[in-house]
């Protein structure tokens, strides 16, 4: 399980490089395949659509199991949002026996905060407001919790064509606990090649474009803004 990190090649570490170049089959999402297409041109390439998780697991497992080295990719890092907990699941549920390894990534929520500068310097919790997975209702209330406790607020999975108003009820929920002025940080394709990066306030947070590749970080209390920076205070008595 191989994390290639958000998406640049020199953001992905040497034990992942090495892992796939030693790989006999790579399996993935056909995104995340072509963002390492060069190293996998002379291999065996698994590649489905979204939503095939399982079936891409599936997949892996015949391989590994035919004797093969095989490595299944996740964006950022496998153990977050990725394909680690689903491989283990299933491997656990069927009680086999393989040799794995989990190779970590630089998260997208990692790649975004460096971007914006040091937003993530005290605590903060980490939502996707995808609700294919995770009932809606839960969703909401990891929101307005992490919200009332005054959390530095990672959003993963923020809109897509299908789910648009979740973004909005989001914002909304969060208003009623932070300021309308709390800095929010949008960055779009971090580390990649059309990366834009947006610092505006949580009032005019859904008045910028927002997708599937966008991770919002949405400050706390003590979030502010120097020049290009968005940096939220550690405690630090200067």
């Amino acid at each position: 399980m191989v994390g290639i990190g958000p998406g640049a090649r020199n953001e992905i570490s040497q034990r992942a490089l090495d892992a796939l170049k030693n790989s006999e089959t790579i399996v993935g999402y056909k995104l995340y395949v072509d963002l390492v297409k060069d190293i996998t041109k002379d291999k065996q390439v698994v590649a489905t659509a979204m939503r095939k998780e399982i079936e891409r697991v599936e997949m892996a497992i015949r391989e590994a199991l035919a004797g093969k080295t095989v490595s299944i990719i996740s964006s950022g890092d496998p153990g977050v949002y990725g394909m680690a907990g689903l491989v283990l699941e299933m491997v656990s549920k069927e009680n086999i026996d393989l040799p794995l390894e989990i190779i970590s990534g630089i998260p997208a929520a990692n790649a975004a905060a460096a971007v914006l500068g040091a937003p993530l310097m005290h605590d903060y919790a980490v939502i996707s407001l995808s609700d294919l997975l995770t009932p809606w209702e839960i969703i909401e209330r990891r929101v307005r919790c992490a919200a009332e406790a005054d959390f530095v607020i990672v959003l993963y999975n923020p809109k897509s064509s299908q789910r648009n108003w979740q973004i909005e009820k989001t914002a909304n929920i969060v208003l009623q606990h932070k300021s309308s002025s709390t800095l929010v940080g949008i960055v779009k394709d971090a580390s990649r090649a059309d990366e834009s990066v947006t610092i505006t306030t949580l009032d005019k947070m859904t008045s910028h474009p927002i997708d599937m590749t966008t991770v919002i970080i949405i400050g706390n209390s003590t979030t502010f803004q120097y020049h290009n920076y968005m940096i939220t205070k550690r405690g630090y008595q200067l």
